[in-house]
């Protein structure tokens, strides 16, 4: 019997993915190429030399690890907002009907809808008319306005694909809220709620526009290298901060697609 469809892919869309993924690449490759630049001041290409020095001048930069600390800080207390308040949320809006469903939820999903500026400046405006000074704390309600959306779209597709039969099951058994929640629930919505949360921990991590409203004099790791390539001092230092940054981000989100590529298993999803 003969396929319709080819066995390869044409010519043309070989070069075209080809160049697509050259394009969306080769800057990573460039920020690594100039981690190890002898050059400091500008970008030559190529390099004029390689040295491994501007890796013991990051070490003992302490900017760098105010700036990480602050920033892996941030994002982890606004993924944890997000991961409470978006399942909430989630859980209300796909397991209940009532009146004015639709108008919530699209007021849940309405700030990263929004330009950035404009919640940066909503965000200001209320903090400054509440005589709420900027700090740490006004960093992190400004990143989970936006993070809490992304743990609610991955929460409320989950909860729709999961089979209500199985929760009531579960209760005609005898089994509480909670139990339902630990031994049903939590199973069939565990690797969205971690697909969500690694995305809120991301966005939260280099989100540079609300935290230039919200962070008052601190500067997060984004706003640290924007600073650094504006008045630069040691350029490179710059690009091994990127290039840690993309290798230690690249392994939770390696992990992450291993342990939610089977995701569309749900229990009960067909019935």
């Amino acid at each position: 019997m003969r396929s319709d469809k080819s066995s390869t892919a044409p010519l043309g869309l070989k070069i075209a993915a080809a160049g697509g993924l050259l394009f969306l690449h080769l800057p990573l490759l460039l920020i690594f190429l100039y981690a190890f630049t002898t050059e400091e001041k500008s970008y030559q290409f190529p390099p004029p030399g390689l040295t491994l020095k501007w890796f013991a001048v990051t070490w003992d930069r302490p900017d760098v690890w105010q700036a990480l600390s602050l920033s892996v800080r941030v994002a982890s207390i606004s993924t944890v907002i997000a991961l409470v308040l978006g399942t909430l949320c989630a859980a209300a809006v796909s397991q209940t009907r009532f009146f004015g469903r639709e108008t919530i939820s699209l007021l849940v999903i309405l700030p990263i809808a929004l330009p950035g500026i404009i919640t940066g400046i909503a965000l200001r405006s209320a903090f400054s008319l509440a005589d709420i000074p900027f700090s740490f704390w006004t960093i992190v309600l400004g990143h989970a306005t936006f993070c809490i959306v992304v743990v609610y779209n991955n929460a409320v597709a989950r909860f729709r694909r999961v089979s209500g039969s199985l929760m009531e099951a579960s209760m005609d058994l005898g089994a509480n809220g909670f139990q339902t929640f630990r031994h049903i629930i939590l199973p069939n919505i565990g690797t969205a709620l971690l697909a969500g949360g690694m995305l809120a921990f991301a966005l939260s991590f280099d989100e540079v526009i609300v935290t230039t409203f919200t962070g008052g004099q601190q500067s997060t790791l984004p706003i640290w290298m924007l600073q650094e390539l504006i008045r630069p001092r040691q350029r490179p230092v710059t690009n091994v901060v990127a290039m840690v940054v993309v290798i230690v981000t690249f392994l939770p989100i390696l992990a992450a697609y291993y342990l939610t590529r089977d995701g569309d298993q749900i229990a009960g999803s067909g019935k």
